[in-house]
């Protein structure tokens, strides 16, 4: 893969009291994008592999590409300003006709469940990258508070 864009994976993702914060990086860099709680969930359910017993939004776009025969790529989180955070979904179509690729603006969070469903990689542009806060100390803080607490819960039992 090029040297402008970075894979990354999700590493945890935390209620907030608007949402969700969904924490992206790698073993060099973290960093947060805040979701709404319904994507939060969808993220945190697809991580967890919870089945749904209806189709979600995310589920019924990755059934409508199957249909279609088209498969996700990969997603980047290309660009971020003033903490908005702005992504590609690139999808690939091979039919009768030939091959195309096709790029598509979309917000993060939706391409994070989609990606995390169709088990895609997911990118970040090199210059996301240099532009945001490194937050690996604090995920690594809520990760301990959150096994310590787990922890204590599962003593009481």
């Amino acid at each position: 893969m090029q040297s402008d864009v970075v894979e990354i994976s999700v590493r945890g993702v935390m209620p907030t009291a608007n949402g969700c914060a969904v924490f992206l990086g790698n073993d060099a860099k973290t960093f947060v994008i805040y979701v709404d709680h319904s994507v939060g969930n969808a993220i945190q359910m697809t991580l967890n592999g919870v089945r749904k017993e209806r189709p979600l939004t995310h589920d019924l776009i990755g059934h409508i590409l199957l249909g279609l025969g088209a498969k996700l790529e990969r997603i980047v989180i290309n660009d971020v300003s003033e903490g908005t955070f702005f992504a590609r979904i690139l999808l690939r179509m091979e039919n009768e006709l030939g091959r195309k690729i096709i790029e598509l603006d979309a917000r993060p969070s939706d391409s994070i469940v989609l990606a995390l469903q169709q088990k895609r990689p997911i990118f970040a542009a090199r210059k996301v990258i240099d532009t945001v806060e490194d937050m690996s100390a604090i995920l690594e803080r809520v990760l301990k508070q959150q096994a310590e607490e787990s922890d204590g819960s599962n003593e009481e039992k």
